[in-house]
């Protein structure tokens, strides 16, 4: 065969895959298939779990010694609407510590999470595992609000493929908000370093629809099952460490 020829095979084919993918992802397909996605979403940054560089600036008046860094990695699953998700490890950091009046302070440090593949990509079919342009990941992003005394936080969640803008996102406008519980008591697995382990999760929250995701947004929230009033879930086995700020570098 002639690379002309060849060239125009391929051509064919990649607008046939373009018209599957329309057609699919338009009649709304929700068939969630097993996990083996084919789809590679890019990596973000991975952070260790004793990594101590995004522990915020601690507020004015303070006493370091009884403020303490505190660095949380969870391994996550999410069900939201029609979709279920194993995250890939999510590393959140935050202080906490008595402020000068006596109340209780945080402040907030930092989230790493990485792109995880949908099983069934956009089209919720085999073609969405198999097919790359037609794969589609999930990353949770932090929300701005958190609390953790009370076990509050929220979270936005960006999905990402070749066919939807950088800003295709479920909780664009309005994060998720969270109210975690805990599963069970927490567990000390060692006292130096200190590392704790516990289980969470939250099966109240409202799930919204995605929102900024160009001419696919209508489609792609029926693929999703959203907006889900309920039927959602989040939960999480965690393990944190922590440092007092006297201990820091």
């Amino acid at each position: 065969m002639t690379k002309s020829v060849a060239s125009r095979h391929a051509s064919v084919a990649v607008r046939r895959v373009a018209a599957v993918a329309g057609a699919a992802v338009l009649a709304g397909a929700a068939a969630v298939c097993a996990p083996g996605v084919a789809y590679s979403a890019p990596r973000a940054a991975t952070v260790s779990a004793t990594d101590f560089s995004d522990c915020p600036t601690l507020p004015d008046g303070v006493d370091p010694a009884r403020w303490r860094c505190e660095v949380h990695t969870a391994a996550t699953r999410l069900t939201i609407g029609k979709v279920t998700v194993n995250f890939a490890r999510i590393t959140m950091t935050h202080a906490e510590g008595p402020l000068p009046d006596g109340s209780d302070g945080q402040v907030w440090g930092a989230m790493h999470s990485e792109p995880t593949a949908v099983p069934g990509g956009l089209t919720g079919t085999p073609a969405g595992d198999h097919a790359p342009v037609l794969g589609m990941a999930i990353q949770p992003e932090y929300g701005g609000r958190s609390d953790f005394y009370t076990g509050k936080f929220s979270l936005r969640f960006r999905l990402v493929s070749p066919l939807l803008p950088h800003g295709c996102t479920i909780g664009a406008g309005e994060p998720v908000d969270f109210q975690m519980k805990r599963s069970g008591p927490s567990k000390w697995v060692s006292q130096d370093p200190p590392v704790i382990e516990f289980s969470a999760y939250d099966d109240t929250f409202a799930a919204p629809a995605a929102e900024h995701c160009g001419p696919l947004t209508p489609s792609l929230n029926r693929r999703l099952g959203l907006p889900a009033a309920d039927g959602n879930l989040l939960s999480y086995d965690a393990s944190y460490t922590f440092k007092t700020y006297d201990q820091l570098t």
